[in-house]
């Protein structure tokens, strides 16, 4: 089947989406985070997983790893896709999210322009300036057994611009 059958170009009316991905390194008992920087135009000075946008010629978990490696200089091993998020936020398009969890034997980490980053005992996650999203899914994502499915999430905003998130039951 070509592409002009699978109907990509039948953009018309359509809700169109930005494919994203998000990543949580552990080491240990550790969660790796990223303050992300004063400078930075999106979640400015608040904790959040490592990630980015997908390339064109990239799937989701080839992005997950090239956006590791790129932001943190780990190599990391048991790359699993953990949630899958569609975020409207109001606007004429939106966001697909692919959450994936990811094991490092190493914690030295690179510096980059994108913030800081710091390795965090899981009982502590809650305790910083987390990005909106993250304590209510930050904590299902990191009870996940290797089995479980990977979450589905509706993530939107009401009409006073507060969260609302849909986790979708397998």
């Amino acid at each position: 089947m070509g592409a002009s059958e699978q109907g990509a170009d039948a953009t018309a009316g359509r809700w169109l989406t930005i494919p994203r991905t998000l990543c949580f390194v552990l080491n240990g008992d550790d969660v790796l985070l990223m303050k992300r920087g004063a400078h930075k135009r999106v979640f400015p000075n608040r904790y959040n997983g490592v990630g980015g946008h997908i390339e064109r010629h990239e799937d989701p978990l080839t992005s997950a790893r090239r956006e590791i490696r790129e932001e943190t200089g780990l190599e990391v091993s048991d790359l699993r896709l953990r949630a899958v998020y569609n975020i409207d936020a109001g606007e004429t398009s939106g966001i697909v999210l692919f959450v994936f969890t990811a094991r490092s034997a190493s914690r030295a980490v690179l510096a980059n322009d994108e913030g800081t980053l710091h390795w965090v005992p899981r009982d502590q996650v809650e305790t910083l300036d987390l990005v909106e999203d993250l304590p209510l899914m930050l904590p299902r994502v990191l009870a996940m057994t290797p089995t479980d499915a990977p979450l589905s999430v509706h993530l939107s905003y009401d009409e006073h611009d507060v969260l609302q998130m849909r986790f979708a039951e397998v």
